[in-house]
């Protein structure tokens, strides 16, 4: 899969928290500028990452539930999960390179599992 899952309050935990693979999940909502900014720089990374990162969006309108567990005060915020952790995060527009610097940082640290 190539896009970007959309992740809701009931698939988080088997996507993102039970995930062998690194995990970018952007935190968004339609009314937000930034957000759409952002939004096809994640689609893009969805795409150029697919098979060594997932790349998942929630809608913060849809799933307040998930917002207020991960403290999301502002967005667009990016996490980056690993194992279930939290393990990096980008909050506000960012650009696609500062983006995939970070995807990368997290695969030197951790390689991807074989199975």
């Amino acid at each position: 899969m190539s896009d970007a899952l959309t992740l809701t309050e009931g698939s988080f935990a088997a996507e993102v928290e039970e995930s062998q693979l690194p995990v970018l999940v952007d935190f968004w909502a339609a009314w937000c500028g930034p957000c759409r900014m952002v939004g096809p720089v994640v689609e893009e990374l969805a795409r150029e990452y697919a098979g060594r990162v997932k790349v998942g969006k929630v809608d913060v309108d849809a799933a307040p539930g998930l917002a207020a567990q991960f403290g999301i005060q502002s967005i667009p915020t990016l996490l980056i999960f690993q194992g279930g952790q939290v393990v990096d995060q980008v909050i506000g527009a960012a650009a696609k390179e500062q983006l995939a610097s970070r995807l990368d940082a997290v695969l030197e640290a951790a390689p991807v599992p074989t199975s």
